[in-house]
């Protein structure tokens, strides 16, 4: 009888971690691409977004030199950005990135602690791109894309 009762705890353990997962992930903050309210750009997709954020492609649609800024590695912000711009957790962006140093053809994005710091840096050069949870747009910065 305690073997089954054991059981049974660790089934209902398991349960409320299955679903405590899934809640957060329901809940998870919109990110909102951004450049600063000074800033020419306008519009990009998520495939351009994805390009700059990767290195595979240095300029946005009107010629001039995007300047990518991550969020702080680990962050969740960070993790929710490329999971949904590019389709890749945090281990497989730490390998794509680990393979391009390794090969010579590109560097990561500078990053920043947290979407405060984003926005400051943001402001400090129009030609800057980042991302922050949508709660975070204020008229600093113009929204490039959400999602």
């Amino acid at each position: 009888m305690e073997q089954i009762a054991h059981i049974m705890k660790k089934i209902v353990i398991g349960v409320i971690g299955l679903a405590l997962s899934l809640s957060a992930s329901a809940i998870a903050a919109d990110i909102a691409v951004v450049v600063s309210s000074r800033s020419p750009m306008i519009l990009l997709n998520a495939n351009q977004v994805a390009e700059i954020f990767l290195g595979k492609t240095n300029r946005f649609p009107d010629g001039s030199r995007p300047i990518p800024i991550d969020q702080a590695e680990g962050s969740a912000v960070r993790d929710e950005f490329y999971l949904k711009f590019s389709g890749k957790s945090p281990a497989q962006v730490k390998a794509y990135w680990s393979k391009i140093i390794f090969t010579g053809r590109g560097q990561p994005p500078q990053s920043v602690a947290n979407s405060v710091e984003m926005k400051k840096r943001l402001l400090e050069n129009p030609d800057a791109i980042g991302y922050i949870e949508q709660s975070q747009v204020d008229d600093n910065v113009r929204v490039l894309f959400t999602k």
